[in-house]
């Protein structure tokens, strides 16, 4: 079970209410969602962000980088 964590005093980008982010990290992707108007944004891990392998246009679909354990 993953945790959702609130952002205290955080505002959202898209409808600007207070205290209505919730943040939790899926895969090694962060995740944030707004509970008031839906809106959602994610963070790929920094080793996609870094790599020269992939172009500005995939490293925006990747949703998570597999690491078997």
């Amino acid at each position: 079970m993953i945790k959702k964590r609130f952002i205290a005093g955080a505002k959202c980008p898209s409808c600007q209410a207070i205290d209505t982010l919730r943040w939790w990290q899926q895969d090694d992707v962060e995740h944030v969602e707004c509970v008031a108007c839906d809106h959602s944004d994610t963070l790929a891990p920094q080793s996609v962000n870094e790599s020269e392998q992939l172009s500005s246009t995939t490293k925006q679909q990747v949703i998570g980088v597999f690491k078997p354990d």
